[in-house]
């Protein structure tokens, strides 16, 4: 199966760098429908199947036009959410926002008992993205499109992809509306085939910002 992991498009918390993962959660900003708008063209060469989203409002605003051009259902799922914030909700002090990244990273490591204050640890939220990947790979859809959100993505990705760790997760950040290709199945595994349209390799470059949850460890809003 090949799966596209689509982060939403820009949203006012992005732009004021907050750590904002509670539900229902902001609508996009004028450019983050731009980018929505655009997703279609992007991903036209992709024979998208089954498209999914959060039930944060974002993600489903950022999919309804990959909707309306597929004809496809939008398969609202709350285990595509973002990483809960907990006691951090709505911060965007570089103290926060390093906690908040570096605990996520950290389950991606194997450190899945460690817990956001206030929030998830890394065995509740790797599973709950996980029940989704597989109700969608039962499909039996060849291409499945989920539009979620920046830091479950990298930190999911990095846990179950066999060419991506940690590090890679926390040196490359995810642009709104950027996507990370994955082919595989839950019982064979994954692979990253690309990250924001490059191909995955020792040569990569450096981060992209866009919201504390898509930035870089390094790049967390101060």
């Amino acid at each position: 199966m090949r799966l596209l992991l689509i982060r939403h498009g820009q949203t006012p918390s992005n732009l004021k760098h907050l750590l904002d993962t509670a539900a229902p959660g902001p609508a996009l900003t004028p450019l983050g429908e731009e980018q929505a708008a655009a997703l279609p063209e992007a991903l036209a060469d992709e024979r998208i199947e089954a498209l999914y989203a959060s039930t944060l409002l974002r993600t489903r605003l950022t999919a309804a036009p990959l909707a309306a051009r597929t004809g496809l259902e939008i398969v609202v799922r709350d285990g595509l959410r973002e990483l809960s914030a907990g006691d951090l909700e709505m911060r965007g002090d570089r103290e926060a926002v390093e906690t908040y990244l570096t605990t996520a990273l950290a389950w991606s490591d194997g450190d899945t008992g460690r817990r956001v204050p206030g929030g998830e640890n890394g065995v509740e939220a790797l599973a709950r993205f996980d029940s989704v990947v597989a109700e969608a790979a039962a499909t039996g859809a060849e291409t499945v499109a989920m539009v979620s959100h920046g830091a479950v993505i990298r930190t999911w990705t990095a846990a179950r992809a066999e060419n991506v760790d940690t590090a890679f997760a926390a040196a490359h950040g995810l642009g709104n509306t950027g996507v990370v290709l994955l082919s595989g199945a839950p019982d064979s595994g994954w692979r990253v085939l690309h990250w924001e349209g490059r191909p995955v390799g020792p040569e990569e470059g450096g981060p992209r910002e866009g919201g504390p949850a898509g930035e870089s460890v390094g790049d967390a809003a101060g």
